[in-house]
């Protein structure tokens, strides 16, 4: 089995660009024109999973919820420090402070957030 998140914008470029330049992850195609649909597909290292961006049709972006996250394990404390120097001052309180002990959240520029964990995830 292959997973693909898709997430619609309104902010493609920017919301794009804070998880390819600022997260790191790598871009591994786009799309425009796409019976009026435009996108952008992220890799998530490590897994077989990518992240799609997408813009376009007649909906709008949905409402960042603060219980949806995404959640990157990035190994060690230096590379969540890498992140957080390359994105800029957007941190933000999580609403379950699980995330608050074990990792930094930050907001990308629709709001929506992400909680970077300096270790590794390991299942129970």
């Amino acid at each position: 089995m292959q997973v693909r998140f898709a997430r619609h914008t309104d902010r493609l470029d920017e919301v794009a660009a804070f998880y390819r330049d600022g997260i790191g992850l790598p871009e591994t195609g786009r799309f425009r024109d796409h019976a009026g649909y435009a996108g952008v597909f992220l890799d998530l290292p490590g897994t077989a999973a990518h992240l799609e961006l997408t813009t376009g049709g007649d909906l709008g972006a949905p409402a960042p919820h603060p219980e949806t996250l995404l959640v990157l394990y990035l190994g060690d404390r230096s590379r969540v420090q890498e992140v957080v120097a390359r994105v800029g001052p957007v941190e933000t309180e999580p609403a379950n402070p699980y995330w608050r002990e074990h990792g930094i959240t930050l907001a990308d520029p629709d709001g929506c957030l992400v909680v970077l964990v300096p270790g590794a995830w390991t299942a129970p």
